[in-house]
Order: C-alpha cells, then structure tokens, then sequence
C-alpha cells in the first residue's frame, strides 16, 4: 500500500489539473497531483497545438468579445462568468511566459493567442514540480474518499508501474481535473479521457449540467485521428466521384460531410485554399496532423484526402459537474472540477468550446478550484475516510472491452449521436440502462490493471446514460444539439441538471443560479 497525506489532492495532469496545483501550493497547501497518465504529456492538449480565449485588458474591447461570444452562445453562457474567464487568463498567460514560454513574436509583438501542446505542458509539469508538489504518474484513481460526515477526504487507486500497487492519498479536499469523456473513440489524444471523474463524483451524489451538448465529432484525416480543424478553413471537399461539395463555411462543413458519411458515402478533403505562405507555418503548427498523411504519399495541399468524423463528447462538447460557487465547488462538499470534468457552460453555453474557449476555461477554472480546495483543506482532518463506490469494481462474469462496444455501438454512430431523434434516443437510452444494471448486479471482470478498465467501462456506460437522458429532456434543437429538427425554442432558454445512477433524472437548474 502507498499512502500519502496532503492538503489538496488533484487527479488529472492536464492543464487544468496544474493550474490547479499551482494554485493549491500558492495559497500554503500541501499537494499531491496523481495522473492517469504521465503527467505533462497525457489528454489533448499536450497532443497538439492549443488556441485560447485571449483578450487585452481593454474594457471596451473585453465587453464586445463577451457580448458576442454570448449571443453565440445560444444565450445559455454567463456575461460575469465570461468576463472572470477572460480576466483571469489573461494574467495566467503572463505568469506562463514568466515560467519561460516561448512565445512567437510578430513585428516586435509576442502572440499569445495560441500554445504549442507539448511545449505548454512540459513548461507546466516542470513549474508544478518546483513549487513542492507531489506528482504521482500513473496513479489512476478508481475511487474517492469520504469522512464520517460525508465530505470528500481524498482518492485511492492503483499504481501501475508498481506491480498495480494500491494506492491512497488522505486529503483535505480534492480537485477533480480528469478530463471529458471520448468513449474510447480514437480521437487524438483522448484515451485517458473515459469519464471516471464524473463516475466517482455522482456515487457521492454530484450533479451534473449541459449533458445534452455532447454531440462533437471532429474531422479527421481518415488515416489518423487528429481532429484538430482550425486549418479546415482552407479546405475545399469533394464527393466520391471528384465532384466538389459546396459548403457554406469550409471551417463549419461538418453538416454537409457529416450526412454524406452517415448515408454511407465517402468525403475527401484538400487544403487547396491555403495561401502559400502559411503552408509551412500550418506544419509546424500541427505537425501530428500531416504525419499520417505524409507517411502515406499524401501532399493535403495538391492531393485530396479522405476525412472522417470522430466523437469527442464531452472533451470538445460543453457538459460536465455542475459547479455551485465562483471557486468550482461541486455540489459534494471538498469536491472541485476544473476543466473539461466541469461543465463549460457559463462560458460557452450550448456551443462546443473549442480550442480558445476550452484553453481558457482549463486555465481559469483549475487556479480557481485549487485555490478553493486549499481554502477548504488546510486544517482539515482526514484521519478516518471510507472508500466509496462500487460499479466497476466489484468483480464479475462481464467482459470491460465487451461493455465499451456496447457503449460505442450507441454513441459513436451520426446516427444515433448526431442526427438525435426520439426514437433512436429512447432505444439507445434502453440498451445502456439494460448494460448499467449488468454491470452493478453481475460485475465486471478485472483484477490489477484490469480493475481500471473495468472502472472506465462502467464509467462510459453512466456518461451514456446522462448524455441521452439529458438530450431527451431538452425538447428543442439549441446550439449543437439538434433533436428531430426541431426549432431552438424561447422556452428552454435555461440549463438542464441531470444525475443519478441507478435510476437517472433531470430538473431545470433555478433560475438564480442560471442567471
């Protein structure tokens, strides 16, 4: 058994995750940061380039970007929230080039609209390090912690290059910075992104929101999966045949290719349209982008390619845990969510974050949460704790890749996930409650490294469940939810919660709280 003692105990090594152990160890408190992965270079972001919500203190300029970015929002974002948003990573960013990040410089002017992934993370991993936190790399948690009172005191988990040793860390509050769910689907950089955050934290009762805006797919170069699209600004597409498909917005052509490749039709992409001085600077940008291309003969400015769409869910999509205070707090007292593990909507309301507003939203909400969970850590005691949860881990006579194929076979396909009808929904819906009550009355199968597949498979199967029972509930298409064709309705301009496990539920957030 490892066992450690801290403060503030943070799972996730993303960009929110250390934002939020920076802020931790800023306000006093003792930290462990335990990783899926290897933290700085697990989850999205350290995949590839990464563009951020970034606007200079000018308060006239500041009002005109959230009074936008809220119509665009589907009126479901937050102005004061924007504005915190926006505020707050401006003065990270500066922090981050105090750190030493090399910023490109354009007439004498650093840009510092965008970062370089692997370059971010790794200035972010050595800063964490030095300011006396504990990283633990693959340390997944399976499970968290409680006092006898019912607040969060801490994580367990396994350690997997110690033999799958278990693992426990006693803590005063947790931050939660594990990242959305993809459901295995292959997008670039999501493996480690299967849902366990949202699992452990609804076994405490935790309530989530914007579930129903989960719907992202991104375009992928058939023989990869780098879904990274900003450069799909200068793409012309084409059907099977060669013939062109006209497209209102290149950027936006996710429609138009999506109901070609739900018809069973093959679409092809070519970045004709890009100038060609911005050729290489579009490399080095995304060199994990052009390598599977390059790798087979491919030149995507002269040869056309042929694309595909890839889930993201919740990653790129909005929903996530509800968070009830200007620290991130979560409904379960001592638990804080930060990032994609929270939802996004105060920022980005119905509408995918994207790059900007997700970058943003990782950097702001994990320094408020970890400055929260330190408030709320330091002195606690956390002597006694009991473990909590069970689905997943309990062993048992089911299969863990067996139920994440059942799990993908009802949210992967446009079908069914993108082109959302009653019908498909109410069928899915059925399927995966059936698997969820498998799984918590016969088991699944696992011990060591198998327990945490196991835990992801139960943990994908529930992120299914509130993904559609929230899309139900919304009885409107809004924003990247589209149900039936119906119209975006006046009277379901309000945030949707949803939870539960074995019986799931939905309720209109109050009004106070949505404003």
């Amino acid at each position: 058994m490892i066992e450690h003692d801290a403060d503030v105990l943070v799972l996730g090594g993303g960009p929110a995750g250390a934002w939020a152990a920076l802020a931790a160890a800023a306000a006093g408190a003792r930290v462990v940061l335990a990783d899926k992965g290897y933290c700085g270079t697990s989850g999205p972001t350290a995949s590839g380039g990464n563009n951020l919500w970034y606007v200079p203190p000018d308060a006239a300029e500041r009002e005109r970007e959230v009074d936008a970015r809220f119509e665009q929002s589907a009126r479901l974002a937050d102005r004061r929230w924007m504005a915190r948003v926006v505020d707050e990573t401006y003065r990270r960013v500066d922090d981050l080039a105090s750190f030493g990040y090399p910023f490109p410089v354009h007439d004498g002017v650093e840009r510092r609209g965008s970062l370089q992934g692997p370059e971010y993370m790794k200035r972010m991993r050595r800063r964490v390090h030095r300011s006396g936190v504990l990283i633990l790399d693959h340390h997944p948690a399976l499970r968290l912690l409680t006092d006898s009172s019912g607040v969060v005191a801490g994580a367990a988990g396994i350690a997997r290059q110690e033999g799958e040793a278990p693992w426990t860390v006693r803590a005063g509050a947790v931050v939660l910075a594990t990242g959305g769910c993809a459901f295995l689907s292959g997008a670039f950089g999501t493996n480690v992104d299967t849902g366990d955050g949202h699992l452990m934290a609804a076994e405490l009762g935790a309530e989530l929101s914007g579930m129903e805006f989960s719907s992202v797919y991104g375009l992928s170069p058939a023989y990869g999966a780098h879904t990274k699209g900003l450069m799909m600004q200068f793409a012309t597409y084409y059907a099977e045949d060669g013939t062109r498909i006209e497209v209102p917005d290149p950027l936006w052509a996710r429609a138009q290719v999506a109901e070609r490749l739900a018809a069973g039709r093959k679409v092809f992409a070519r970045l004709d349209q890009a100038p060609a001085e911005l050729r290489q600077a579009m490399r080095d940008a995304q060199p994990n982008y052009f390598l599977p291309l390059d790798k087979a003969g491919i030149d995507p400015f002269r040869d056309p390619y042929e694309v595909r769409m890839v889930l993201e869910g919740t990653v790129r999509g909005t929903g996530g845990l509800r968070i009830v205070g200007d620290d991130c707090a979560t409904t379960v007292p001592g638990l804080y969510a930060a990032g994609d593990v929270a939802t996004r909507e105060p920022v980005s309301g119905a509408v995918s974050g994207g790059g900007a507003y997700n970058g943003a939203w990782a950097i702001s909400s994990g320094t408020w949460a970890g400055r929260g969970a330190a408030r709320f850590g330091l002195g606690r005691d956390r002597t006694r704790t009991v473990p909590a949860g069970r689905a997943g881990l309990t062993p048992g006579s089911l299969d863990a890749a067996r139920v994440v194929r059942a799990v993908q076979a009802e949210i992967l396909p446009l079908d069914r996930n993108l082109f959302r009808t009653r019908e498909g929904l109410r069928a899915s819906l059925a399927s995966l409650d059936a698997l969820w009550e498998r799984i918590t009355s016969e088991g699944v199968a696992g011990t060591g490294r198998e327990r945490l597949r196991a835990r992801s498979a139960a943990a994908m199967t529930a992120h299914a469940r509130w993904c559609y029972r929230a899309a139900l509930a919304r009885e409107e298409s809004r924003g990247m939810h589209r149900l039936d064709g119906l119209p975006t309705l006046r009277s379901f301009e309000h945030r949707l919660l949803v939870g539960g496990l074995e019986e799931t539920w939905t309720s209109t957030e109050p009004q106070e709280v949505a404003a």
